[in-house]
């Protein structure tokens, strides 16, 4: 997913965790990390939206959780990506017009593969929701 391996680590430990929301002790325990690290990566996961921090009634600790929709989330951030590739390789083309079509052919499959997940990965992300929720 791109990224750190310390942040594979607590999506890893929260996916499989009993109870599903774990304190920032409990993550740097279970994971042998240190608290420094477990805080970055905490933040990094909350701004990704994959992570959550929550309360919990008449407790003072703060725990992390799976977001729920997180999934769907991400891949509607990658398919953000997809068009802004999609449209690199298309600006490209427009400065190769003209040129060899051999020169313009790793640009073309570039742009092509993009525009196809641009246009199938929101129909099956609706049909995901649709299904699931």
């Amino acid at each position: 997913m791109g990224l750190p391996r310390m942040a594979g680590r607590i999506l890893g430990w929260l996916l499989i965790s009993s109870p599903p929301h774990q304190s920032f002790s409990e993550l740097a325990r279970g994971l042998q990390a240190s608290k420094g690290s477990i805080s970055s990566m905490t933040r990094l996961l909350i701004q990704a939206g994959i992570v959550e921090k929550i309360s919990l009634p008449g407790d003072r600790q703060s725990y992390f959780q799976i977001q729920l929709g997180a999934w769907s989330e991400l891949i509607r951030a990658r398919l953000a990506q997809m068009r802004a590739i999609r449209e690199v390789a298309e600006r490209g083309l427009t400065l190769l017009e003209g040129e060899d079509p051999e020169r313009k052919r790793r640009l073309e499959e570039m742009r092509d593969v993009h525009a196809f997940f641009e246009r199938e990965l929101p129909v099956l992300t609706d049909r995901w929701e649709r299904e699931h929720h």
